[in-house]
């Protein structure tokens, strides 16, 4: 279980790490270029739509009631059986998504006005971003087939492609500087060429599996309106959580120019080590949880999870606590340069502190809600979601009427730190139902795990604290300066890190074998 789910999450993590790299090297290129302006504005508005989409239905409803279906097809069936679903699925899910895709290019305007009804107090940004929109949208169709085929490849172990496939996405962007790096279109353009080239790239790799039949439509087929029946629930669960999403991005519109865009850069940060370590366990292990829920294997099932909340923690843990102590040299290093402003560079420290103190809220959730979707239970994590979103929503509103009522500068901080509470909220009510209902029965040592990491974390905390230094100074550094010190503090905390838990006896050869607990 262990050493075969680490080398899966390992590749995922090194693919994913790629991706993020040529994304940090992207947000710098859109940061020096645009800066957090008008443009940069709209840009974000009309791929955060089809980003919208994506989580909450392809990353989101669409994987999560798929591949448990796909898993147990595959373990108890022929593999013809699994070709013949990949058909009707692929047939219905594409013609339901051309619809779709047609229907928000139409209705574009409408779509800006939803998500960012601030934009039309300036009808030439709000006309901007429909225009935009108009080519970023179909990158929801392709992006949804892509999620499908890597949730076929996942099953078949093979996690380097899909997680490889973002990469396609930040090169095309970082070309488009290229075609005509001072206009926001080229941008969107780049978005849609990802799509199709990301959807394509899974080809070779279905066809060596022979599972790329012609797609047919089959929405009265029985596995499909399984799947479907899985997926509402889930997509009404993803749909709230990304509801919060719409709230804070339209609230953000209504305070100026730079919000938008100050939210973005630190969610991007945020979500680094996020997709590279969180989200890769939480991939890594649904197979696995679907596959061992097929097969009645409850004490592995609750083994699996446990093995993914304790790696996750190692990793996560000390990457929260470096996120919010150096936020500020972080983002003067990534994204201060260009007409990224110093004004740019504090407000978006600010929002990447709020969304700091909930990196570990979101982990949770990227490796708790497999274990309610492997066992194609889906309602309880959407009550959960619904939940999490009430609370955070009332937050929002309420800090961002404070923040008009007193004039506060960075109103958008309360955003970013309604969303955190969000996700906290939502992890314990997925982690207390786990544990009430027996399916996850934490393993021996917790304790001793717990004190090593905190002791660890210490450690690492000092090393950042001590290494920080005014933000002044950064900002007054050089690119090359700037970037030599940051790597000098982040690899002097990682060593400091691992080697207080090496003293603390923990191994990394522990996590391979699934020996962990003491």
């Amino acid at each position: 279980m262990s050493k075969s789910l680490f080398r899966a999450s390992g590749v995922i993590a090194v693919m994913t790490l790629l991706s993020r790299i040529l994304g940090f090297v992207r947000e710098i290129m859109l940061a020096a270029a645009f800066g957090a302006g008008a443009g940069m504005d709209a840009f974000l508005v009309a791929l955060m739509i089809p980003n919208f989409g994506r989580r909450m239905f392809a990353e989101g409803a669409f994987s999560q009631a798929f591949v448990p279906v796909f898993t147990e097809t595959k373990t108890t069936q022929t593999h013809d059986d699994a070709r013949d679903l990949v058909s009707v699925t692929m047939g219905t899910l594409g013609g339901v998504l051309s619809v779709i895709t047609i229907i928000g290019c139409v209705g574009a305007p409408l779509l800006v006005w939803a998500f960012a009804s601030g934009f039309h107090a300036d009808p030439d940004k709000a006309t901007l971003a429909a225009g935009l929109l108009r080519w970023t949208f179909p990158y929801l169709m392709f992006i949804s087939l892509t999620s499908m085929a890597g949730g076929i490849l996942n099953a078949y172990g093979n996690f380097a492609v899909p997680a490889f496939t973002p990469v396609i996405l930040n090169v095309c962007l970082i070309a488009s500087a290229f075609v005509d790096s001072g206009s926001v279109h080229a941008l969107a353009w780049a978005v849609f060429v990802a799509g199709v080239l990301q959807f394509l790239f899974q080809f070779p790799s279905l066809l060596k599996l022979r599972l790329l039949p012609l797609p047919r439509w089959g929405w009265r087929d029985a596995r499909v309106r399984r799947i479907v029946g899985l997926m509402l629930p889930v997509m009404l669960g993803s749909s709230i959580a990304q509801v919060s999403l719409l709230l804070n991005s339209n609230l953000s519109t209504h305070l100026g120019d730079g919000p938008v865009s100050w939210l973005y850069y630190a969610n991007r940060l945020m979500e680094f080590p996020l997709g590279i370590f969180s989200i890769a366990i939480g991939t890594a292990i649904l197979p696995t949880l679907a596959a061992q829920h097929a097969t009645q294997s409850a004490e592995h099932f609750s083994a699996t999870l446990d093995w993914g909340l304790r790696l996750m923690l190692v990793i996560g843990l000390p990457a929260a606590v470096g996120m919010i102590l150096f936020a500020g040299p972080l983002v003067a290093t990534v994204y201060g340069h260009g007409r990224f402003a110093a004004e740019d560079v504090a407000m978006t420290t600010y929002a990447l502190w709020a969304y700091g103190v909930g990196f570990i809220g979101f982990s949770l959730i990227k490796v708790l809600t497999p274990g309610f979707y492997a066992r194609q239970e889906t309602k309880t994590p959407m009550r959960f979601a619904i939940i999490g979103l009430c609370i955070g929503m009332a937050a929002s509103l309420v800090l961002f009427a404070l923040a008009l009522h007193y004039h506060i500068a960075a109103a958008h901080v309360g955003l970013a730190a309604s969303t955190s509470l969000t996700a906290w909220v939502n992890a314990m009510l997925l982690l207390r139902r786990l544990r009430r209902d027996g399916i996850y029965r934490p393993g021996a040592g917790w304790g001793v795990f717990a004190l090593r990491i905190l002791l660890a974390c210490a450690a690492l905390a000092l090393v950042v604290f001590y290494g920080v230094g005014h933000l002044a100074d950064w900002m007054a550094a050089d690119a090359l300066t700037r970037g030599l010190r940051a790597m000098l503090v982040i690899v002097a905390g990682i060593v400091v890190y691992f080697a207080v838990l090496a003293l603390c006896g923990m191994r990394p050869g522990q996590f391979r074998r699934g020996q962990v607990m003491s």
